[in-house]
This record gives C-alpha cells, structure tokens and sequence, in this order.
C-alpha cells in the first residue's frame, strides 16, 4: 500500500522525527515518519513554511517513501492544522499518519489529494470509526506504548486479535514493539507490520544525544511511569525525578495543568535530547520496549535484525505442529 520493503513504521516522536531520522528509516526500507509538530512548534514565526523545509530536506536524503505525522490533540493550543495538512498535500507526500482525536475532517482532505491515511487508535471502537470515515490503515496502539495510549488501558494481547475481528482494513502492531519475535506474533495475531518508536530513539541515526541513547539501552521496562491521569490525557513516559514530581504534583492538585506546566512544556525535552543530554531533568516519552533495548546500531541493522528473526520463527512455524490424527 506504501511501497515499503519492511513492514515497520517509525511512529512519530516528538524531538526526534526530523528528516534525517525519517530518512535513515526509509533508506533502511522501513517507512520513516517527520513529526510536524517538532517542526512547527520549534518555529513559532513560520511553522508552515518550516515543515515545509523539512519535508523537501528529507526528500534529498531519500528517494523512497516517507510520510508525515499529524497529531491532533487539544493540549496543543492554537495550532494551524489546515495549513499543516495543506502543505503536506502541497509538497506532495504520500503517506500520513494521523493520531489524536477523530480525525474525519483531515481524512477527507488527504484522501481528496490521494495520501494514504494510517490513524493511530488506543481502541477498536476508536479503530471502528476511523475505518467508517475512510483511514486507509489503522496503527493499534495498545497500552505498553509510550506517548499516549489512551484511558482504557488494554495491552496489545486482547487488542490487535480483536482488531483482527472487526476491521475491514489492514492494521499495524503498535506500542512496546521492539524485535522480530514481536514481528512474527503482531502477524500472527492478524497485523500487517509494527509502528516502532522508542526502538528507534536508540539508533545511531536518531537525532538526540548519546546519553539519552544509552539510557535506552541501561533502563529496563521498569522504568516508565504516567503522567496526565488526572487530566484524561494519560502519558506513557520515562520515570526519572522530573516525571515522579508531575505525579506528585497531580495527586495533590488533580485536573490542574498550571500546576504542572513549567515540568512538562516541550522545550524541556528538546534541551535534555539536542542540548544537556540529561535524561532525568525532564519528561519525555518513552514505552515499555525500552526493556527490549540492548544495543544502538543503525536503522539498517536494527531492521535487518527484526526481520531475520520474524521470517525465521515464521519459515518454522510448521515445525510447532503436531497432526492430532
């Protein structure tokens, strides 16, 4: 449907889906993701014509397909979605992936154009709708992800087979995913691939500085904690002693975002990930497949890896077999 060669999506992430990390995963052969919200919010006085620079930047780094991501979450404040959407369109980009809120409006307008639209969901009746309004793919997103894995908390066991029940579209495997074993069962279970993201922060492409990187790599799957609760707006994020303070801070004051900004605004992060390198000093988003992270090789290598390993556990799946006759 994209023209990918491995079925593996790079999710977009906030501080780190710059071109040259959406183009390491393209040139890998997976389907590499500009976050336009990075972009936007990082150039307050052209947001537009910023993501536009860096959709065209990523084009001279790759000649294979990459997409965009749109978020849509209220949080955001005054965002230009239209325009964001409208320049996609423009610059021509094939593929989008949308995540947030219903997303109908931004359907319609891609689909116009011809872009294929993969809508991330946290549930099948969230999955449901977006199929009725005409998303081309859908990424489920269970609850071991990192970002936002919504207020059911339903982990993928239940809900990629039940995705595999009621939708009429293909979907993709998302949240804690991190290795070919992963690969083979999201398949297995009905899947057509995996949307990756903390994986990909600990590559040696990934636009953020070493220590967060071996951070990855040290932490195990322990090490994450939710902010947001009180808020209906549940993150899934890295527990260091900026993200434990939100939490003190939204038991005492639920509901209160004031309360909590000056911890959780976005230029904090992008100061720990391009700047100090520090991964305790502010909230960031990370999944439970930092528990799978050993190493940070290239993107080629990582997917290279992944899908040797699928294709060996599914090549002998006959051999798990035995005849009851």
């Amino acid at each position: 449907m994209v023209g990918v060669e491995v079925p593996i999506l790079q999710g977009g992430m906030h501080h780190v889906g710059f071109a040259e990390m959406a183009a390491a995963v393209s040139n890998a052969g997976g389907l590499g993701i500009v976050t336009s919200i990075t972009i936007t919010q990082a150039n307050p006085d052209d947001p537009i014509g910023a993501l536009r620079r860096e959709i065209q930047k990523c084009r001279t780094m790759t000649d294979k397909p990459f997409g965009v991501n749109v978020t849509i979450l209220p949080l955001l404040g005054k965002v230009d979605m239209d325009g964001i959407v409208r320049s996609i369109i423009e610059e021509g980009v094939k593929v989008v992936e949308t995540a947030g809120r219903n997303p109908e409006k931004y359907v319609k307008m891609f689909k116009d154009a011809g872009v294929v639209v993969i809508h991330k969901c946290t549930s099948i009746r969230d999955a449901l709708t977006a199929q009725r309004v005409g998303a081309d793919m859908i990424s489920m997103d269970g609850f071991d992800c990192g970002g936002h894995p919504g207020e059911d908390d339903v982990g993928n066991w239940v809900l990629l087979p039940k995705a595999a029940r009621k939708l009429d579209i293909p979907f993709l495997a998302s949240g804690g995913c991190a290795d070919g074993k992963q690969l083979a069962a999201a398949i297995a279970m009905g899947a057509c691939g995996m949307n990756m993201g903390t994986r990909f922060m600990a590559t040696k492409e990934a636009p953020i500085l070493d220590n967060i990187k071996n951070t990855l790599v040290e932490k195990d799957e322990r090490d994450t904690t939710h902010i947001f609760r009180s808020m209906k707006n549940t993150e899934r994020v890295f527990k260091n002693s900026a993200t434990m303070e939100v939490r003190k801070i939204e038991a005492e004051f639920p509901g209160q975002f004031k309360k909590i900004r000056h911890l959780v605004q976005g230029d904090n992060y992008r100061v720990s990930f391009q700047e100090t390198g520090n991964a305790d000093d502010s909230c960031w988003s990370c999944g439970q497949s930092i528990g799978l992270i050993e190493s940070v090789p290239t993107c080629k290598e990582l997917l290279d890896d992944i899908v040797s390993e699928a294709e060996s556990i599914l090549t002998k799946s006959p051999s798990f077999v035995v005849s009851r006759l």
